[in-house]
């Protein structure tokens, strides 16, 4: 009785850090720097908008995939120069009918991963330009050919999407710490907080769902 407490005490705390963890990034979360150090022109930094329906993975060779939600539209600070943006185009149907126990509720229909490069001008704001189907057999036929464009404040089209190799992707621009020993030792320092938060952001989306669901059980 007193082990199921304490158990139930450290699970409570545990979510609380998280809540507090996930309140600190919010007023950042839709606004996400897509580099890892200080840049000495991260000042003259473009932005990409992207609606919920864009899901990128990758900019310059760096994942950028590290959020609870998958419906998200952010903000995305490139770097002037050039850049690399990987995504996919992911949209989500309500079932008509219906629904058997365990069974998803909703379509999801989903692109291949696809890869649009341009170069960024300091400060300006660019967005993504796409077809939008209004039913789940218009988005179904759609989305073998489906492709986006970039556009700028004005309205210009600066780059077409296509298909994404991995084989021809660029690097990322800045260094990303190592996830070996070395960078294992150095997650390890720090507050709680801060152990969470660096946990938190290597961990997969399945690993995110299974420790919540454990952590508000």
């Amino acid at each position: 009785m007193i082990i199921s407490r304490v158990t139930a005490v450290c699970k409570t705390l545990l979510a609380g850090m998280l809540v507090l963890a996930l309140a600190g990034c919010a007023s950042s979360i839709s606004r996400v720097e897509t580099w890892e150090g200080e840049p000495a022109n991260a000042s003259d930094a473009a932005t990409l908008k992207a609606p919920g329906e864009i899901q990128v993975s990758r900019v310059n060779g760096r994942s950028v995939t590290n959020f609870m939600m998958d419906d998200l539209a952010l903000d995305f600070a490139l770097l002037p120069g050039q850049n690399e943006v990987v995504f996919t185009y992911k949209t989500i149907w309500a079932k008509s009918g219906v629904v058997e126990n365990g069974e998803s509720k909703v379509h999801v229909i989903e692109s291949e991963p696809q890869v649009v490069r341009f170069d960024a001008n300091p400060g300006a704001v660019y967005r993504f330009e796409f077809e939008k189907p209004s039913s789940r057999a218009e988005a179904e036929q759609m989305i073998e050919t489906f492709s986006a464009v970039i556009l700028s404040e004005t309205g210009q089209e600066v780059a077409s999407s296509s298909d994404w190799d991995p084989r021809q992707s660029v690097a990322a621009r800045t260094p990303i710490p190592a996830s070996g020993p070395e960078g294992a030792g150095a997650a390890a320092t720090g507050t709680a907080l801060e152990q969470l938060k660096s946990v938190w952001a290597t961990a997969s989306e399945e690993e995110k769902r299974a420790f919540l669901r454990w952590a508000f059980e």
